[in-house]
């Protein structure tokens, strides 16, 4: 009883601290070794040197140079002034009668193309300041629709997104990033459609009211210390001439959709990867490696299709280059910390009696204990890739044996696993969060409430109705 007395603690102190502003860098290791000490047979220093740092050298180990190219991309869209054009473009065919919209298409876009939702935040959110002035839109909704096209459906639902939320499942699952993609779409639309018809009723429902514009709370504000990315000035800033035109910009982004699906689909299937059984680069299989060699091949060549387009715009490469590699470390080392946290909770006697009550939650219904057991774990850590990543680690062999068991396809146990990290991660204590509140100049009592219903309510209802449909089809 105390070992989960000790879990249950670190946990709730991990939320209340992380909310707190607290890094998750000291908070999960800390807090692991809190729960190994009402652990009377764990000892301390093994925990953590044998448990927790193996796991988040393994996590970094994986998963490094997808965060990397994906901070690089990123960077690169915003320097030459890609991301702002494509929001520009979106306003400019829209007009500021829907202003929200526009927001969350542009948003929706760049991410889907691989771009950092950080950057995303910071890119945007000018526009978004003087299309809602000029549409006469309270501020307080700058957030949630930024958050809508950020951090939903272009992140966990959509078939094909280099999001990392869609490559952590692949070597457990051995899929790839296109997995369940008529399910995907699907939740996608359900995000999208619940997104804005609650955005548009609050429009409506605030008009009138003696509520702050964007131009009365002010612009963005610099980014936090160490992310690398610099402060947030004018969007479509370039350090060289004007910002490209709209085809210029969108290319990058169809390039890194179109390149990953072709190399895995057809590119990779089509090699001999026999050197993958022996050592050095063995025991693997192709399907194992494959999602994840796709998007780092989309991504690299992208790059240089975005570098080789924009090149004038680009007065400092090296120096946009540096920022964009210095903003992938910490990113992935939070994310590493909270995956050997939960090494460590998964590594205790005590986890053994959650994991047995979290697979019996819906006997024979492996979809639904996998839904609910990545929600909370997303939603106990704030990090939809650190909750995937625990869940996977701990539980994901008895989730795929319990599917082969029951008839269900590896795609369906990827996208729902994708689509369930997206739900409950965007509490109030979650990074992402707490950062767009403060590009905005707001805080959690004026505009958490608006986030909550576009990236958590509409979510878990898409998850829902996949869940409920997988269910019953088995895949889609």
């Amino acid at each position: 009883m105390s070992g989960i007395a000790g879990i249950a603690l670190a946990l709730a102190l991990l939320v209340w601290l992380a909310y707190r502003a607290v890094s998750v860098l000291l908070l999960a290791p800390l807090l692991a070794m809190l729960a190994t000490l009402f652990s009377a047979d764990a000892p301390l220093l093994a925990s953590y040197t044998q448990v927790f740092m193996k796991a988040l050298a393994g996590f970094i180990a994986l998963y490094f140079p997808l965060f990397l190219l994906g901070a690089i991309f990123g960077k690169l869209m915003q320097a030459c002034g890609a991301a702002g054009a494509v929001a520009n473009w979106f306003s400019a065919h829209l007009g500021p009668q829907r202003a929200i919209l526009s927001i969350v298409l542009a948003c929706a876009i760049l991410t889907y193309g691989g771009v950092s939702l950080f950057v995303v935040a910071f890119a945007v959110h000018p526009i978004a300041a003087a299309l809602f002035e000029r549409a006469r839109l309270p501020a307080r909704l700058i957030p949630a629709s930024i958050a809508l096209g950020a951090f939903t459906f272009t992140m966990t639902a959509l078939p094909g997104t280099p999001a990392i939320q869609n490559a952590i499942p692949m070597p457990y699952f051995q899929t790839t990033p296109f997995a369940a993609p008529g399910l995907g779409i699907l939740a996608g639309a359900v995000m999208l459609g619940l997104g804005m018809a609650w955005l548009n009723w609050r429009a409506r429902r605030l008009h009138g009211r003696d509520e702050p514009c964007a131009a009365a709370i002010g612009g963005p504000t610099p980014g936090p210390p160490g992310d690398g990315m610099g402060a947030g000035g004018p969007c479509g800033a370039t350090q060289a001439g004007a910002a490209p035109p709209a085809w210029v910009a969108l290319l990058p982004i169809v390039l890194v959709l179109t390149l990953n699906y072709v190399f895995s689909a057809h590119v990779f299937a089509a090699l001999d990867t026999s050197y993958l059984a022996p050592a050095p680069y063995g025991p693997a299989t192709l399907a194992q490696v494959s999602g994840i060699w796709s998007i780092l091949c989309a991504l690299a060549l992208s790059i240089l299709m975005l570098v080789a387009l924009n090149r004038q715009r680009l007065h400092d490469l090296r120096q946009v280059l540096d920022e964009g590699a210095n903003a992938a470390i910490l990113p992935i080392f939070n994310t590493a910390s909270l995956v050997g946290f939960g090494a460590v909770i998964a590594s205790l006697a005590a986890f053994s009696a959650i994991r047995d009550a979290v697979l019996g939650i819906a006997p024979g219904q492996p979809l639904i204990s996998l839904a609910i057991a990545v929600n909370l774990l997303a939603g106990i850590t704030g990090s939809a890739s650190g909750g995937m990543s625990i869940a996977l680690q701990t539980l994901g062999p008895d989730y795929l044996a319990l599917a082969r068991s029951a008839g269900i396809a590896p795609e369906l146990l990827h996208r729902v696993t994708t689509i369930a990290t997206g739900g409950l991660d965007s509490l109030p204590h979650n990074g992402a969060v707490i950062t767009l509140l403060s590009i905005c100049k707001l805080d959690h009592r004026r505009a958490y409430g608006d986030i909550f219903m576009v990236a958590v309510a509409g979510p878990v209802a898409a998850l829902a109705v996949v869940v409920t449909l997988g269910s019953l089809a088995g895949s889609f």
